[in-house]
């Protein structure tokens, strides 16, 4: 008699739903942030200044040295996630009720380093990948050999150069959609669930397939506060805009993903 053939038995782990978004979204989101941010004005103080550090340290290198800058970038993508986690942790206890703990958020990853080291090594390849890709784009219309640092920012922002500016941004556009997807709420679930990185990152790739207009609107928010604060002097800004993007980004994997004990809970 052939035996009858393995059916393993349904998963006992909580199953996510993935909710819908409205375009309002992003802005109440930005508002929970404000929230938090007040809240605790002196850990947002902290890591304002860690991610203003990445920032001249990476202005730094990229004016006086720019062959290492894709190096240093691949630091800060390696540092930036879990010093965002801490801000997350810092929503996280703000929204539970309970008081959030400056050194808890800084090592609230400890128990997620397998998780959030794949994750980030992920990371890290699309942006070496992106980093090669533009080089190409240089390569392609610099064949009289690649520009230096001044020339580089007058190329890009020169419109006479559309070709260039058109073939730059499409490629850039790409790489960025395609790790602001990845990552747009997979960070925040690692921290709350303890998922594994492939997990959260298809998690967040359903969040952006079935929410696509509210989450472009997100990252265009994202984005533009960004260049905002670094419009400011020294690039100050993001002192304050860093930590309002972080907490935020915990408000938009709350309003997007829903998990069974949550639904209970809100009944």
């Amino acid at each position: 008699m052939t035996p009858a053939p393995y059916i393993p038995p349904p998963s006992e782990a909580p199953r996510k739903t993935v909710l819908a978004l409205q375009w309002v979204d992003p802005l109440r989101w930005l508002m929970l942030g404000l929230h938090d941010v007040r809240a605790h004005p002196w850990m947002g103080l902290f890591y304002g200044l860690a991610f203003w550090t990445m920032a001249l340290v990476l202005s730094g290198v990229f004016q006086s040295n720019p062959e290492y800058t894709m190096s240093i970038a691949s630091g800060c993508l390696l540092v930036g996630p879990f010093l965002a986690m801490g801000l997350y942790d810092v929503s996280r206890r703000t929204a539970a009720g309970l008081d959030a703990d400056f050194g808890a958020s800084l090592i609230c990853w400890d128990q997620h380093i397998p998780s959030m080291g794949m994750l980030v090594l992920v990371l890290i390849v699309l942006e070496l990948l992106w980093g090669r890709a533009s080089l190409v784009v240089f390569a392609v219309f610099f064949n009289t050999g690649m520009p230096s640092t001044a020339s580089v920012v007058g190329a890009v922002f020169n419109p006479e150069n559309w070709e260039f500016l058109l073939a730059y941004m499409v490629v850039g556009g790409a790489f960025a959609a395609i790790v602001f997807s990845l990552s747009v709420v997979s960070i925040p679930m690692i921290l709350d669930r303890d998922v594994d990185a492939i997990s959260a990152a298809i998690a967040s790739l359903e969040v952006v397939f079935h929410n696509t207009g509210t989450m472009v609107f997100w990252g265009f928010l994202l984005s533009f506060l960004v260049i905002l604060a670094f419009l400011v002097p020294w690039g100050a800004g993001i002192i304050v805009i860093g930590p309002l993007l972080g907490h935020a980004s915990w408000h938009a994997y709350k309003s997007a993903i829903q998990w069974p004990e949550t639904a209970e809970a809100s009944a």
